[in-house]
C-alpha cells in the first residue's frame, strides 16, 4: 500500500476511540449524505460483523449518525449526534444483523425521504479509511479519498465516450474510472474519480446529455 502523507499512517484527526469503528464510519456517513444531497428523514443501518457486536461501546452508531449529518470527523458534536439528529427529524434505526460479510466493519445504510431513496453498502477498512462497494445495488469500488462523480445512466453505446470527452473539455484529470450494471441495456453506473474537484457547471452539462438520468459529486 502506498501512503501519500504521514496522516496516512498514524490515522486521522478524529474523536476516538477507534479509527475504524469512528472515524471510517464517519466517512461512510458522510458519503452517503453527500450521495443523497440532503439530510434524510429516515435511515435504517444495518451493521454486520465488528460493526454489529460494538456499534454502541466503540462509538459507530454515532460516527454514522454524525456522517449523515455532514460532520467532520473531528468534529465536537460527533458524540451528540443522535439526539441532534432526532432533534432535526431524522428518524434513525440500527439494526445489528448475523449473517456473514465481506469484511468485518460493514454497513448498509438505506436513506428514505420524499423525494427518493438511497440504498449504499461501505466497509472500514483500517486507519480511518473506507471502501464504498455498493449503491442502489451497482457494485463498485471508491476509496473516498479523492473528489468523484458518479453518473446514472442508460446502458447506451457511445455513453462513457461522452461523459469522457466533456471531462476532457474541462480539463480535467480522470484518475480511476469503473462502469457497473445490472443488466444488458438496462440502467448503469459510472464512478469516475478525478485528480481535480467536479464544478457544479461540469455535472450539470452531463446531466443534460442523452441518456443521462442522475447525476452526483464527491468533493
Amino acid at each position: 500500500m502506498k501512503y501519500r502523507s504521514v496522516f496516512d499512517i498514524i490515522g486521522p484527526v478524529m474523536i476516538g476511540p477507534s479509527s475504524s469503528h469512528t472515524a471510517g464510519a464517519v466517512r461512510i456517513g458522510r458519503i452517503a449524505r453527500h450521495l443523497f444531497g440532503r439530510q434524510p428523514e429516515k435511515v435504517r443501518i444495518h451493521l454486520y460483523g465488528s460493526f454489529a457486536q460494538t456499534y454502541k461501546g466503540h462509538g459507530t452508531d454515532v460516527a454514522l449518525v454524525a456522517g449523515l449529518l455532514d460532520f467532520e470527523t473531528n468534529d465536537g458534536r460527533l458524540t451528540q449526534s443522535l439526539s441532534i439528529a432526532a432533534d432535526s427529524g431524522m428518524d434513525v434505526t440500527f439494526i445489528p444483523e448475523n449473517e456473514p460479510s465481506r469484511h468485518p466493519n460493514t454497513v448498509r445504510l438505506h436513506l428514505i425521504s420524499e423525494s427518493g431513496e438511497l440504498d449504499l453498502v461501505g466497509v472500514s477498512i483500517g486507519g480511518g479509511k473506507i471502501e464504498i462497494i455498493e449503491v442502489d445495488g451497482f457494485h463498485i469500488s471508491l476509496s473516498g479519498s479523492n473528489p468523484a462523480l458518479f453518473v446514472l445512466h442508460n446502458d447506451r453505446y457511445g455513453a462513457v465516450a461522452t461523459v469522457a470527452g466533456v471531462i476532457a473539455k474541462y480539463e480535467i484529470n480522470i484518475s480511476y474510472m469503473e462502469v457497473s450494471r445490472k443488466e444488458k441495456g438496462h440502467l448503469a453506473l459510472m464512478v469516475i474519480q478525478t485528480d481535480e474537484e467536479v464544478s457544479a457547471a461540469l455535472a450539470a452539462e452531463i446531466a443534460a446529455l442523452p441518456n443521462m438520468l442522475n447525476v452526483a459529486t464527491l468533493s
